[in-house]
């Protein structure tokens, strides 16, 4: 018995009267006072315009289901019983009208069969026990008259005007955004350069160097969209709540961003990414917000090289010694720049002397006085610029988080992937990673990670233990064993060995070190080379110092050539390091410890204490305990810096240890989060000195957890367990957040397990720690970083527990699912994508609060109820 011939055979003329008898009617206009009316506002039988009673209500339902009974036949072969329960049914569902939580265009957009159903599923137990014609009849009466339900609501003077204005909201919108592309669209004389400086960015920004892959016919240069492994940023709220999100997004939602992360983190490898997805033009979710932009990758090094003024904007692509600067039409910079298309790329302000840092400052003011409107990122070491240093221009700060134990092991399987290693190789290191603390506390930035994947494959898995160690070997590897193992050497070839090498290039960082440079002209090498050559006759004999400079820029895989004329290293970790070999050599202790105090020096300073000898190592601890003692405005950075050369230090007296331990015993506990991050660069040894919970303030406790986590290895477990039981929820989250960087199983057991649940989102960023929780008894709060599906969410969350959910991942499905959750009242969606349908979450009848990114256009939001209250990010 289909509803087709039922509803044929229940003639309009019957049915439209009695369903009209269910509603109120309104007067003439577009019903546009507040939101929409909800349904359950327009019948006639509930609430302050009531005029149908429960009686009256029950004789409708009696005259639909007594007429479809005659007309079809059923009525010969239902018992009267049936036919009164199919009556009460009835009632009841068309009752389920009053309660119905969307207005009268989401129930047409809904349907008459889905009305139905929807109507039915809220009174299943009225037809339970009764016969498959007793059910049949209850389903088609109520599909008739949901048909002329909804065909009433179409007629209402107030659903066309509505509708109009519905769809008038829309096309504004969409018409906002048009104006928008319109807006980053070049003009017609811009746009064949614009095609060409993007072809230009896309080659030159396109592939990574990365540390030990030899790709043949590549030069170790690995595609970027292969390389690129997206990194966490972290920050803090204005109410000092912890935030996470991409790398990639720090510019979406946000104008202005200073972004730090220490040497290796990620910094210049995310510019290139930026300046790379803004000059396809794609239109990648990820980065959606950068389309029409106009990347400028500002390297500090590259325009300050020499002492060089920095650059006006039409100095731009010249001072980076782009090719194409000299056909950039004339305006083209100051068109581009107050449209606001600019991406502002500016990398490495610490790479910048000290004294110079303030003049960048200025001009950086004087460019966003002048072009405010556009994107800019600055990025730094943390240590260079000071907290706020940008606040006065509006930036957010923000620091690229340390690899988490996920990251760590999708960059080691993309390694020897690209290197066409074996895959037992990486499953080789990526267990030693994790069975060694030590292995594990290096392997914590992209750098250091490729660097241990290269050792690992060229010593066929033998690791040192210690930095120092690792560093010796690379150098080894890249200055010798890599050119001898490859058989490259023919006879009549110049061949420097690998300690005249070093000695070479190692009088070439100290000299930039000393400088204050991280670039160095060609004729300042050469000259340098020059007078070093003197000294060793057997490597000068070999060829011009010309031949030589060129062999150790071509064989060394230390040194390249950013433009012609120029020399810099692969890596600045390079050239501190060997810098400081270099400054041991020359006993220019008191010369280190005189530029102890400049951020630039911290590494130097390090690696000179694990490149020097025993009592060589008491006089630079002694000099910077000495010189810290003597300093108020230093006195924190060359203590801790004291304490972060304990790492390195092998052999000490014990008594200078104790000093040195002494001073940093006085910053704890950090009150700050510039000395959380300086305790935890010091390294493991920091955590027995870590007190509390006890007799600490709530931000003291909230900064030990935070250098107790930022240390990242898991030896920091036992001290943040102490802290489990804190009710501060600064704290709380730090934990919850923190949960990747460690052991899934012994962090969750000893710490999450703990957590107290009151106002905290529970962190889920793999499968694993999802079971791991609904091990637990599920949680009330969960907040999703990465792209689960929904069957695994429902499968692994209690159902009745789950409360409030925060998706921060693309999950690319619709949300009906989540009606699973019967109690999820708050919904809040973070995916950085350009668009959010959330049409399907009315079916989620429990929602009440849906929170959405600030810029993602939002579809289907009219079709929601209006007990959904939705908020956007701000």
């Amino acid at each position: 018995m289909e509803s087709v011939s039922i509803g044929a055979r229940l003639a309009s003329s019957i049915v439209a009267p009695l369903v009209k008898k269910l509603f109120v009617t309104d007067g003439p206009g577009a019903g546009l006072v507040d939101r929409p009316v909800r349904v359950s506002d327009l019948v006639s039988f509930r609430g302050e315009k009531r005029a149908l009673g429960n009686a009256e209500l029950r004789k409708i339902a009696e005259e639909l289901v007594e007429r479809a009974a005659q007309s079809t036949g059923t009525s010969e072969r239902l018992p009267a019983f049936e036919q009164h329960a199919v009556v009460n049914a009835v009632a009841h569902s068309l009752g389920s009208l009053g309660h119905l939580d969307m207005d009268d265009i989401q129930a047409v957009q809904l349907g008459y069969l889905g009305l139905s159903r929807h109507l039915r599923a809220g009174n299943q137990a009225a037809t339970l026990g009764l016969s498959s014609d007793a059910v049949l009849l209850h389903a088609n009466v109520m599909d008739t008259a949901c048909l002329h339900i909804l065909h009433f609501f179409t007629t209402r003077s107030t659903f066309v005007p509505r509708t109009l204005v519905e769809q008038s909201r829309r096309i504004e919108e969409l018409s906002s955004k048009i104006d928008l592309l319109i807006l980053r669209t070049p003009s017609p004389a811009d746009g064949g350069f614009e095609e060409r400086y993007a072809r230009y960015i896309s080659r030159k920004y396109g592939k990574l160097t990365i540390f030990g892959l030899d790709l043949p016919e590549a030069s170790g240069l690995w595609p970027l969209d292969a390389a690129y492994l997206s990194l966490e940023a972290t920050g803090t709220t204005a109410g000092d709540m912890p935030v996470v999100l991409p790398a990639e997004q720090v510019l979406s939602g946000r104008d202005r961003v200073l972004l730090r992360g220490v040497a290796g983190s990620g910094k210049t490898t995310l510019v290139q990414w930026l300046a790379l997805s803004a000059a396809r033009n794609g239109l990648d979710e990820r980065t959606l917000y950068l389309h029409g932009l106009v990347p400028f990758v500002l390297p500090m090094r590259s325009l300050t090289r020499a002492g060089a003024r920095l650059p006006t904007p039409d100095e731009f692509l010249a001072a980076v010694g782009c090719p194409i600067a000299h056909a950039q039409p004339t305006g083209w910079y100051d068109r581009v720049l107050t449209a606001g298309r600019g991406l502002m790329l500016i990398d490495g302000i610490d790479e910048m002397p000290e004294a110079e840092r303030e003049d960048a400052r200025s001009w950086l003011r004087d460019l966003i006085d002048a072009y405010p409107k556009n994107r800019w990122l600055v990025t730094s070491r943390p240590s260079a610029v000071r907290e706020h240093w940008l606040a006065c221009e509006e930036f957010s700060e923000l620091d690229l988080a340390p690899m988490s134990r996920d990251d760590v092991a999708a960059f080691i399987k993309r390694w020897h992937h690209a290197a066409g290693s074996a895959d037992a190789y990486g499953k080789e290191l990526l267990y030693a990673v994790r069975a060694k603390q030590e292995l594990a506390r290096l392997a914590t930035n992209p750098l250091m990670c490729a660097l241990i994947c290269a050792l690992h494959r060229d010593r066929r898995g033998y690791l040192p233990d210690g930095r120092k160690e690792l560093y010796d070997a690379a150098l080894s590897m890249l200055l010798s064993r890599r050119d001898r193992e490859r058989g490259i050497y023919r006879t009549g070839d110049m061949r420097i060995g690998e300690t005249h090498q070093v000695q070479l290039i190692q009088k070439l960082a100290y000299w930039l070190i000393r400088n204050g440079r991280s670039e160095m002209d060609a004729t300042d090498v050469l000259d340098l080379l020059s007078r070093a050559l003197t000294a060793m006759p057997r490597v000068a004999e070999q060829g011009t110092v010309e031949q030589i400079y060129r062999y150790l820029l071509v064989r060394s895989g230390l040194l390249l050539e950013p433009v012609e004329g120029t020399m810099q290293f692969i890596h600045r970790t390079f050239q501190d390091y060997l810098g400081a070999r270099a400054a041991v050599e020359s006993l220019d202790f008191d010369f280190l410890g005189g530029n102890a105090h400049l951020d630039q020096w911290e590494d130097v300073i390090r690696m000179a204490v694990a490149h020097a000898r025993p009592a060589e190592r008491t006089r630079l601890l002694t000099g910077l305990i000495t010189h810290g003692d003597a300093s108020k405005d230093a006195r924190h950075r060359l203590h801790l810096l004291a304490a972060a050369c304990l790492d390195d230090a092998t052999e000490l007296d014990p008594a200078v240890r104790t000093e040195v331990q002494h001073r940093a015993e006085k910053l704890i506990p950090p009150r700050s989060v510039a000395q959380a991050r300086g305790l935890a660069d010091v390294g493991p040894v920091v955590l027995e000195l870590l007190q509390g919970p006890e007799n600490l303030t709530p931000d003291e406790a909230y900064f030990t957890v935070l250098t107790a986590v930022r240390i990242g290895t898991d030896a920091a477990i036992p001290v943040l367990t102490r802290f489990r039981t804190v009710n501060d929820l600064r704290v709380r989250t730090e934990l919850a957040l923190a949960w990747s960087r460690f052991d899934t199983d012994r962090y969750g057991e000893e710490v999450i397990a703990y957590l107290h649940e009151e106002d905290l989102f529970f962190v889920i960023s793999s499968s694993r720690e999802l079971r791991t929780l609904h091990r637990f008894g599920g949680r009330s709060f969960l907040r999703i970083t990465s792209p689960l599906s929904p069957e695994e969410i429902q499968r692994s969350c209690v159902q009745d527990r789950l409360t409030r959910l925060c998706i921060a991942a693309d999950l690319r499905c619709s949300w009906e699912w989540l009606a699973w959750f019967s109690r999820l009242t708050e919904l809040t969606l973070e995916a950085p994508v350009p668009e959010v349908d959330v049409s399907s979450l009315r079916r989620v009848l429990s929602l009440r609060t849906l929170r959405l990114p600030a810029a993602a256009r939002v579809v289907g939001a009219e079709q929601l109820p209006p007990t959904v209250k939705i908020l956007r990010a701000s």
